[in-house]
């Protein structure tokens, strides 16, 4: 299915638009102002923090409306010039800066949705590219070259299917991480409750009854605290280091390991742990130790440059240097993940007092790190609340990076018209599982929506 093409300007319901000058100075108060970080943060921006700035009553032209495209005019990078975002809404009259471009689109004709999808696929992308502009410190786009681009106009109805589509799976990946959101904001709060200011003890101490906790639970619970190293800590329970708990082992310089033709893994750098998932990734020879192939669901703590514990969900890869991977014989993952987190910040600022040009922390650190266990019995027992939290945590997330996938595999092929939509009316989800039905007979996708 081929489309005919307009210039991207004549969509438009006004003329594309530059926003707003304000100075740190005068922030801090007023509306919400969307900045480039917002826009590169969240491909569609819908009620997250921003800078508060004052609006003048004359600047109203300024404020979003629901479903503006906005574009970035500037980037440090060739790829951010012109990146695309869509603003579904805010809770309060929001703006937007000066270095960002602003589309409203003529929704009569075009679906903001449609278009949104386009700009952030390959053939979006390559269409930016042709006006992004190369400078010594920046590159960028022009409003005046970006509404004269050529862009695909489909049907309105065919528009409005593809947006409902890809949105449906949208919609689906920021439910599983919000609630994986909540997930972990609920373990952390219990893990400090109970191992860092010990609660349940001094509830216990009080006469109390623990919250949280079922009677036989609590009663694993000493009623009391001793001296140690550490200060008081719960009767019974000693002060370790965090290099005690668990192994950091850290990664290959894997440029030594190059990859077979055939027989490759993804190597696993900082740029992948902060994205989550190994797409541009290089490449490394699959013939490694064991213990530097990471799967799904290992604990990677990168050390350097911007520190970050996270539970990789993004498949299988190799362990570069500069990231540890977290294990332990003697304790279960909940409780290293979380001592690990607990100390982050302090690493953090470790790593930032370093007069070098990328922080660091050494392994000293790690050993100077303290931990309070107690003994093995409680960490079992109280299993589990934590070991189902983050398991539904990983099970979540990799459900969320598998319609991730199946939305990035069915956008180019949805935008070009390669790919058919169903005629006839059905729900979302009958439309999403024959889509992927499709799928899986030309390149054998193995995934069901009925599981996800």
């Amino acid at each position: 299915m081929s489309f005919k093409s307009a210039s991207f300007g004549s969509l438009f319901s006004s003329p594309q638009k530059n926003g707003l000058t304000r100075p740190k100075s005068v922030r801090g108060s007023g509306i919400p102002m969307v900045n480039m970080g917002e826009l590169f943060a969240h491909s569609r921006i819908h009620n997250i923090s921003m800078d508060l700035v004052p609006v003048g009553d004359g600047e109203a032209h300024f404020l979003l409306q629901s479903e503006d495209l906005l574009f970035a005019r500037q980037s440090l990078v060739l790829a951010g010039a012109g990146q695309c975002s869509i603003f579904v809404g805010n809770q309060l009259p929001t703006v937007f800066e000066s270095h960002i471009i602003r589309c409203r689109l003529n929704k009569t004709i075009s679906n903001p949705y449609f278009y949104f999808y386009f700009f952030r696929s390959p053939s979006g992308r390559t269409a930016i590219e042709t006006i992004a502009e190369q400078g010594a410190g920046a590159s960028g786009i022009r409003g005046s070259d970006l509404v004269k681009l050529s862009v695909p106009c489909p049907p309105k109805a065919y528009q409005d299917s593809v947006a409902e589509v890809l949105t449906s799976l949208d919609d689906r990946i920021t439910l599983l991480r919000e609630t994986n959101s909540t997930l972990e904001a609920i373990a952390q709060a219990l893990f400090k409750s109970w191992f860092v200011d010990f609660d349940p003890v001094r509830a216990k101490q009080e006469g109390r009854e623990p919250e949280g906790m079922d009677a036989d639970t609590a009663s694993l619970f000493p009623d009391s605290f001793e001296e140690s190293e550490l200060g008081l800590v719960p009767k019974g329970w000693r002060g370790k280091s965090l290099d005690t708990i668990a192994e950091y082992l850290n990664g290959l310089a894997l440029q030594k390991f190059p990859p077979d033709e055939d027989d490759w893994l993804p190597v696993i750098k900082i740029a992948q742990l902060r994205k989550g998932d190994t797409n541009g990734a290089d490449r490394a020879n699959r013939r490694l130790k064991s213990e530097y192939i990471i799967q799904n669901g290992d604990v990677l703590f990168s050390w350097s440059g911007s520190l970050e514990v996270v539970v990789w969900c993004g498949g299988e890869g190799a362990l570069n240097q500069h990231l540890f991977k977290v294990t332990s014989k003697d304790y279960p993952k909940w409780f290293y993940y979380f001592w690990t987190k607990h100390h982050l910040v302090s690493f953090q600022q470790t790593a930032a007092s370093k007069a070098t040009t990328m922080g660091h922390i050494q392994r000293k650190h790690l050993t100077e790190a303290k931990v309070v266990a107690p003994p093995i019995e409680i960490i079992q027992a109280i299993s589990v609340y934590f070991a189902p939290l983050l398991e539904r945590w990983i099970t979540n997330e990799l459900k969320a990076q598998t319609l991730a996938t199946l939305r990035d595999t069915l956008l180019p092929r949805l935008i070009s018209g390669q790919l058919r939509l169903p005629d006839a009316e059905t729900t979302d989800d009958e439309v999403l599982i024959q889509l992927v039905k499709d799928r899986q007979e030309e390149h054998s996708v193995k995934v069901s929506l009925d599981e996800l």
